[in-house]
């Protein structure tokens, strides 16, 4: 279901793009720009608070609506909010990616067609491509597709790219919406809850260009993420997965790495021998 012909025929009139947005309007311009979609593409920004207030752009093929907040209130209720305000307006899909991202052309044609065959997934991401702020690529993330495999290495890897993901929107408001009990880790969180009742899997080619901003959540609100990470390791765990055991591990070694050093290692492992 990923191939042209397919994509081609898939409209997109229940799926809507989701992008909570804090400033940061060069960014916000910047990525919706880079959806290519052979249908119309229906855009809803929530903006958190931002001072100016976040403009939509204006540009061909998208319908864009901004959701204004009437204050800062982080990323978890922008979202929560955001989910509510599609299944308001009918969509049966939200489309996840922040801004200063970048969209692979036919993303959201892939992704509608593979979930259109797939009703019992209710979230699906795509291979993503790490690159600067400049552009430069860093490394890719490849993670796996099967969601028995997701279930197993949930926390040993990021098996799931939250600005990757696309979502069906009443799957995520049956098992409780994006919540604010777990501050920085709301992705890991609404997929823990998701993989209790349904399947969430990824599609194994590129469809992300992810931008490392050390502005951003995991950079500097580091270890506010770890130890909401920490609570739902511990929360979830399973005794008779070595996997559960591995990324408990891991997770405690964030603690005492710095995030550029983790950095490091990251792009190290994952950067391909050939281009080093």
């Amino acid at each position: 279901m990923t191939n042209s012909s397919a994509t081609a025929q898939t409209t997109l009139d229940d799926v809507a793009v989701l992008m909570p947005a804090y400033n940061g309007q060069a960014d916000v311009d910047s990525t919706l720009a880079s959806f290519e979609e052979s249908a119309l593409v229906h855009v809803l920004i929530v903006d958190d608070g931002s001072t100016p207030p976040i403009v939509a752009p204006a540009l061909p093929n998208l319908k864009i609506e901004v959701l204004r907040m009437a204050r800062n209130s982080g990323i978890e209720r922008a979202l929560q909010t955001g989910i509510d305000a599609l299944a308001q307006r009918g969509f049966r899909f939200a489309a996840r990616i922040d801004a200063g991202d970048r969209a692979v052309p036919q993303r959201l044609a892939k992704q509608r067609a593979f979930m259109g065959a797939h009703p019992n997934v209710a979230g699906l991401g795509m291979w993503t491509q790490v690159i600067t702020r400049a552009g430069e690529p860093l490394f890719m993330l490849t993670p796996p597709a099967e969601p028995k495999v997701i279930r197993r290495q949930r926390f040993f890897r990021s098996c799931l790219a939250h600005p990757s993901m696309m979502l069906r929107i009443d799957a995520v408001r049956t098992v409780g919406n994006y919540r604010a009990a777990y501050p920085s880790a709301e992705d890991l969180d609404l997929f823990l809850r998701l993989m209790e009742r349904y399947d969430c899997a990824n599609l194994p080619e590129l469809g992300l260009f992810y931008e490392l901003n050390e502005g951003g959540i995991s950079a500097t609100k580091r270890r506010r993420q770890i130890g909401s990470t920490l609570r739902l390791q511990l929360r979830y765990f399973n005794v008779a997965n070595p996997y559960d055991w591995l990324g408990l591990a891991k997770n405690l070694s964030h603690l005492l790495l710095p995030y550029r050093t983790l950095q490091r290692v990251k792009r190290a492992l994952l950067t391909p021998r050939e281009s080093r």
